[in-house]
């Protein structure tokens, strides 16, 4: 594989905006689903329930535990590993994910509000719990992402000046436009080309080989983290075969 450029447009821990150019739609598409499907995570799969005196049956509080994403550092896990967390509320209170006690410390709940159950007046949960490393073929609770998309980057050229008797109907773009070398995403102008260019005539057209990807992750690694990882199971993949076909 050869190699590629990546331009970050925004840039967050969960969310981020990024550009890669000199790739093709083949492996665009094959990144974004590598990222859902390749990445292995650490959930919830087995739950011990020791006393649970609430009005949930055993088996929705263990369906609630399993979707609490849980910090998952690359490389430190193989598949099948697992890691046990428990949990122990008297009501009344609220049962959050951040009650979970873990027994590895890289393993956490990644956000600590995300509500189990609301417990009442002598009420208790407690249970045990084990969280296995796998990958979201496997189970889509072990997708570290969470919303992954991509589209052609733009590219918006003035071609003339705008009609003076010109229909009025919106020119509505999505993603982002290449304008003169700048990257420009549409929402900075409401999606409207006519709130950028108020007087042009302007021609919008594909970018060969370079597409814009908006990914977002559910706590469980960064962006950067599951971008890296999702790669790196394509290379692992490309090795395999050029292996089988050598024998």
């Amino acid at each position: 594989m050869s190699d590629f450029d990546v331009e970050f447009i925004d840039r967050g821990d969960r969310e981020a905006r990024f550009l890669v150019r000199d790739v093709t739609p083949a492996f665009a598409n094959g990144v974004r689903r590598a990222m859902l499907a390749d990445v292995p995570t650490m959930s919830i799969d087995a739950v011990r329930v020791v006393e649970n005196s609430s009005v949930m049956f055993d088996e929705m509080i263990g369906l609630r535990l399993g979707l609490v994403p849980l910090t998952t550092p690359p490389g430190e896990f193989e598949i099948g590993d697992t890691v046990t967390l428990a949990l122990d509320v008297q009501g009344p209170a609220t049962a959050y994910s951040g009650d979970l006690v873990s027994s590895d410390g890289m393993v956490e709940p990644a956000d600590e509000n995300v509500p189990i159950i609301d417990l009442k007046e002598d009420q208790r949960l407690e249970v045990e719990a084990d969280a296995v490393y796998d990958t979201g073929k496997e189970h889509a609770k072990h997708q570290g992402g969470v919303a992954i998309g991509y589209r052609n980057l733009q590219r918006a050229e003035v071609v003339g000046e705008r009609d003076e008797f010109a229909d009025d109907d919106p020119e509505i773009v999505r993603g982002v436009i290449e304008d003169d070398g700048e990257l420009v995403p549409a929402e900075a102008f409401d999606n409207d080309l006519r709130n950028r260019y108020p007087d042009s005539e302007v021609r919008v057209e594909d970018v060969p080989n370079a597409f814009v990807f908006d990914v977002e992750t559910d706590g469980s690694m960064s962006v950067e983290e599951l971008v890296l990882a999702a790669v790196d199971t394509l290379y692992d993949r490309a090795d395999e075969l050029e292996e089988a076909v050598q024998l």
